[in-house]
């Protein structure tokens, strides 16, 4: 049984040739023609579109389409060319105002005119790729009216004149150039850009070219940038008034060329009031108007950045290296936390905390504070000012503050391991002094140094805390298992130090007094046979003493002194006058310390309880000391300090270093080693860089110290050179 295909339904065209009125043609375009006429000349209100339209649409649907489009370019164009004659006509502000009548009147006409033709607009335009009405009424107007030889060129000048009245601070009709501009914007993108834009830009970049040349040479840079500014925000609003949107980035990049990038450099190193005459003089306002206006130029920011940086070096570079500077380590410290706060005030405030800026001013202090090698000495002399007791007007919050601002410094130090050094002997003073300020900012600073830099970093630190704890202890144990025999003698108070912990001090001889001398030998007797094993060496120069003085005059006071001053004050009780020689052969002090021990007590204004005959301010063999019987104070505790040098000397910068060097051995050779035992095999530049690398938070390790450390490793056979390539070294297990 054989199936037929079914074939899909189709409708068949009226075959039926339907005779039309051969002037139908005709007579429809004149209806329609005399219609478009009554649009033009405002008398639409008589129209009937329905009938209008049917008349338009049967045109389209007998094939007279094509016929219909052109002539109605036609009737269009001949409108167009009346309005033509008339705008062309007006004369000066009348112009624009006419020009914008006859263009709201083609637009309500193309409105109407489309509605008309919609059947054309929908069936004949699409299929023959034609411009639709309202689009054709549009180009007729361009090419008709605004492209006109008459009409063109004076549209652009009355625009740019106006401009220019404008920005010469002119008022003018905004709302005629919003809606001039709107007419070219409707008339396409490329109608603005070519017939407006382009030429506005132009005109632009010239007007603010000249300007911008006037000003620089009068203007100082603060001043000048505001007038930059203003322009700039000027044509903002300008562009928001009567512009597209897409001419404010394109206006604004004139504006910046012009008056900002072609004179960056000047601008910048102005003198009197230029980048780093803002800098000096704090002008936040000034800086920040710098900062936000050079944000839009390529570079701008980069050479700001450049600029401060070297300004920075070399203010900083001209501090650390003044010799006059470095006469007071508290002072050289304060300047640089006062640069510091400076330019982060500056960052924070005018360069809206910039990371870019923010790095180049840590690199730049990094860069001049390690150009002196006392600065790890001078932070930690200024560190021990603020912890000592006797800070003036200062709470623990405030030194909590000047604690964080220190340790901004302390991150650029290069050498932080000779920073721990002095540390540690200041930190020593202190505590054995008793002349911390506070436990909780002692302990706050050793956290904030074990945070940066590890546990290692403060194990010995803490270590003195914790002897410090136990030699309390031991003081109470001692007196609660000798009360007879101690119940007449001074009373002492022994602070145990563990080698380790504790700076290395010299051991300098020293006579005690009888009285302490006894009860100090049974300390030691009792320490000794608690403790197995342990050995116990005095320090008597890092002691203290408090003291009973009655005077000839009868006043009676108490004497805050140093272990040597007592050993010096005590022999007075069997003698009126004393020789230096006696002093130095009686007590056997260092002749350095006595020196200082005696000008303390005898040449301090009112802390001179010895009187120093011939009066001078040097101490020499044959000086004569008696006690000052006219000794006055208003306190009955007196306080007698030692005068002391606060930096190191030469000879013991000197020897400071070299225990440095010292210690930095193990630890360069320690890393190498970690190094090979990793990477088995490794070229010498390499090693340089891997160690480095490791010990850069602690210091910057010398390349020739390293060589020479691989060489002594080389010797104990931890490392060997390759046999061919004799820049690589290979670990030995």
């Amino acid at each position: 049984m054989s199936s037929q295909k079914k074939r899909p339904a189709r409708i068949e065209p009226f075959r039926h040739k339907v005779e039309t009125d051969p002037k139908f043609f005709e007579k429809s375009w004149k209806k329609l023609h005399d219609a478009i006429r009554e649009i033009y000349n405002h008398n639409a209100s008589g129209l009937s579109f329905e009938e209008l339209y049917r008349t338009a649409y049967n045109m389209v649907l007998y094939k007279h389409g094509p016929a219909l489009y052109d002539n109605l370019i036609k009737t269009m164009t001949e409108h167009l060319q009346e309005m033509r004659i008339s705008i062309e006509d007006a004369q000066g502000g009348l112009f624009l105002e006419e020009l914008q009548r006859k263009w709201d009147d083609h637009n309500k006409a193309l409105q109407m005119i489309r509605d008309v033709l919609m059947y054309m607009d929908r069936t004949y335009i699409p299929s023959s790729k034609k411009t639709a009405v309202f689009d054709l009424g549009l180009e007729l107007w361009r090419d008709t009216i605004v492209r006109s030889a008459k009409i063109h060129g004076r549209l652009l000048d009355t625009l740019l004149d106006l401009i220019h009245s404008e920005r010469m601070g002119d008022v003018i009709n905004r709302s005629l150039m919003r809606s001039t501009t709107k007419m070219l914007m409707d008339l396409g993108s490329s109608v603005y850009q070519d017939d407006f834009e382009r030429p506005f830009l132009e005109v632009s970049a010239s007007f603010y070219s000249g300007e911008s040349q006037q000003f620089i040479e009068c203007c100082a840079c603060g001043e000048y940038l505001k007038k930059a500014q203003r322009r700039l925000d000027e044509e903002a609003e300008r562009v928001s008034q009567y512009m597209d949107a897409k001419t404010d980035e394109k206006i604004t990049a004139v504006v910046v060329k012009e008056t900002l990038t072609n004179h960056m450099q000047r601008l910048f190193l102005m003198e009197n009031s230029g980048l780093v005459s803002m800098l000096v003089e704090d002008k936040y306002e000034d800086l920040t108007m710098m900062y936000n206006l050079f944000r839009r130029v390529p570079d701008g920011h980069s050479t700001i950045k450049s600029i401060m940086t070297s300004h920075v070096k070399e203010t900083g570079k001209s501090l650390v290296t003044d010799p006059e500077r470095m006469k007071d380590p508290v002072d050289f410290v304060q300047r640089l936390l006062n640069e510091k706060d400076k330019y982060d005030n500056i960052i924070s405030t005018s360069f809206a905390n910039d990371k870019g800026f923010q790095n180049a001013l840590n690199s730049s202090f990094e860069y001049f504070i390690n150009l002196n090698n006392r600065s790890p000495e001078f932070i930690s002399l200024y560190v021990d000012d603020k912890l000592r007791k006797g800070m003036k007007d200062a709470n623990e919050e405030d030194v909590e503050t000047v604690l964080d601002k220190v340790m901004m410094l302390f991150r650029y130090l290069q050498e932080k391991d000779l920073f721990e050094k002095y540390y540690k002997q200041h930190l020593a003073k202190r505590l054995l002094s008793g002349r911390a300020a506070s436990d909780d900012s002692e302990r706050s600073m050793l956290v904030k140094l074990k945070t940066e830099c590890g546990y290692q970093f403060t194990s010995k630190l803490e270590g003195m805390f914790t002897d410090l704890k136990t030699s309390q202890d031991t003081t109470q144990g001692f007196y609660a298992a000798n009360p007879s025999d101690t119940a007449d003698a001074p009373l002492i108070s022994v602070q145990i130090l563990t080698t380790g912990s504790w700076p290395t001090q010299p051991c300098s001889t020293c006579n005690l007094p009888p009285e302490v001398l006894a009860v100090s030998e049974k300390f030691r007797a009792y320490y000794l046979g608690t403790h197995n094993g342990r050995r116990l060496t005095w320090q008597t120069n890092m002691g203290s003493a408090d003291i009973k003085v009655t005077f000839g005059n009868g006043s009676k006071h108490e004497l805050n002194v140093s272990t040597y001053q007592m050993c010096v004050l005590m022999l007075f009780n069997t003698a009126d006058c004393l020789t230096y020689r006696d002093i130095e052969q009686a007590t056997a002090i260092p002749p350095v310390d006595l020196k200082r021990c005696l000008q303390s007590l005898a040449l301090v204004k009112g802390k001179n309880v010895l009187r120093k005959e011939p009066m001078s301010r040097d101490i020499s063999a044959d000086d004569s000391f008696y006690v000052n019987d006219k000794f006055t104070s208003k306190l009955f505790k007196v306080k007698i300090g030692t005068v002391a040098v606060q930096k190191e000397s030469e000879p013991e910068k000197m020897e400071t270093r070299h225990r440095v060097e010292e210690d930095r051995k193990p630890q360069i050779e320690a890393a190498i080693v970690r190094i090979m035992k990793a990477r088995r095999v490794l070229d010498h530049n390499s090693i340089v860089t891997e160690v480095t690398k490791q010990l850069q938070p602690r210091f910057l390790p010398n390349p020739v110290v390293i060589k020479k450390r691989i060489e002594s490793l080389i010797e104990r056979e931890f490392l060997e050179r390759d046999k061919v390539d004799r820049k690589m070294y290979r670990y030995l297990a």
